[in-house]
């Protein structure tokens, strides 16, 4: 089968774009052909407040990368789209998570689809997204409205799709295993790699801050008397995404310095492994959320979790099992992480978490798409 994914990938770098490369990978381990088309314009400026939208790492020898989306240069779009309808692939997958990319996709999406032949679905991480913004629902209808089907990661999304009326076939799939950050590491080895004391546990929040993510919540959290108390710091790994300002604040305000470790530029591949496999627990303190990559990687290295029942996280993390389901409030949260360590529930939840991690396979989307595209 002839397979197209369309969507960020290398040379842009992020998570999305981590994702559709191994996805790529198990297509081809599948026995598929496979080829990524991307972006060589993602976002306008006014769109992307991190440093850089590039990677600084080379790139994957192993796939077969296209660059020749312009989000905003109308004649890429029908250029793609055309060259695709020519080709007839059997299946062309678009990765939609935000309305701004909704005329960009729809417009090649329709453009295939003249052909009768190609299959066009999409993996919707969001159809209504974390920040809202005027024009959102008809840029995600223009889209949307041009596919076969859908899979999506959280059963809130699928309700998202349903509550806006599309009656295309769809299926929830969980977010896979990111494995593709290499073997997991002792802990002693990874946070020797880090630089950080051995005498103190150590929390994670890892990914790019932004204020739907909740950082601000976890700062409060960690303010707690009780946490104070404890020998543990908090690892910040993350670029941040919007004005830094006000989490400066809050750590300033709360005496929270000397209990913080901070890696606040984008944290490459290759340190991944060091900053999970040094933590006791990874934290993610939601405002809201659809599902979560960082769950993913959390799952490959075997790590405990606490999220906040917002959007689809609880879905992948059993409370009591794996990790914590709390409110999105500081002392729920710092009741937890105090249990945590009160009641050395680390070796507990690791063996849950171990025990849960074989049900977020890549071959099941693979099979979870070709079914949603009817081949």
């Amino acid at each position: 089968m002839k397979v197209v994914i369309i969507g960020p990938a290398y040379p842009l770098r992020g998570g999305l774009a981590t994702y559709n490369e191994r996805l790529a990978r198990a297509f081809r381990e599948a026995g598929d052909e496979v080829r990524l088309v991307t972006f060589s314009l993602q976002y306008p400026d006014f769109l992307f407040p991190g440093q850089t939208q590039f990677s600084t790492e080379p790139g994957p020898a192993d796939l077969d990368i296209e660059v020749s989306i312009n989000s905003v240069n109308p004649w890429t779009w029908w250029r793609v789209g055309n060259k695709l309808r020519r080709e007839k692939p059997d299946l062309v997958i678009f990765r939609f998570w935000l309305p701004f990319m909704g005329p960009a996709l729809g417009t090649i999406a329709r453009a295939i689809r003249r052909n009768r032949h190609t299959r066009v679905v999409a993996i919707t991480d969001n159809v209504i997204p974390h920040e809202k913004r005027p024009g959102d629902r008809p840029l995600t209808r223009y889209f949307l409205s041009a596919c076969h089907g859908f899979v999506t990661m959280s059963r809130s999304v699928l309700a998202d799709l349903r509550r806006l009326h599309f009656k295309q076939p769809a299926l929830y799939k969980p977010h896979p295993l990111y494995d593709n950050f290499g073997p997991l590491k002792p802990k002693p080895e990874a946070r020797q790699a880090l630089g950080l004391d051995p005498a103190f546990g150590y929390l994670l929040f890892f990914g790019f801050i932004r204020a739907y993510k909740g950082l601000d919540i976890l700062l409060e959290a960690f303010a707690d008397p009780r946490l104070v108390a404890l020998p543990v710091k908090l690892i910040v790994a993350g670029e941040y995404y919007e004005d830094a300002a006000p989490y400066e604040a809050l750590i300033q305000q709360h005496n929270l310095e000397s209990r913080l470790i901070r890696a606040t530029d984008f944290i490459p591949n290759e340190q991944v492994v060091d900053y999970f496999c040094s933590a006791d627990m990874v934290v993610q303190p939601y405002k809201n959320a659809t599902q979560s990559g960082v769950s993913q990687i959390a799952y490959h290295f075997e790590r405990p979790m606490l999220v906040t029942d917002v959007g689809g996280l609880a879905e992948l993390i059993p409370d009591g099992e794996v990790g914590y389901v709390v409110p999105p409030q500081p002392k729920s949260i710092a009741d937890a992480l105090v249990d945590f360590y009160e009641h050395q529930r680390e070796a507990e939840f690791t063996a849950g978490v171990w025990a849960r991690k074989k049900d977020f396979s890549w071959t099941e989307m693979v099979k979870a798409l070709k079914e949603v595209a009817q081949l």
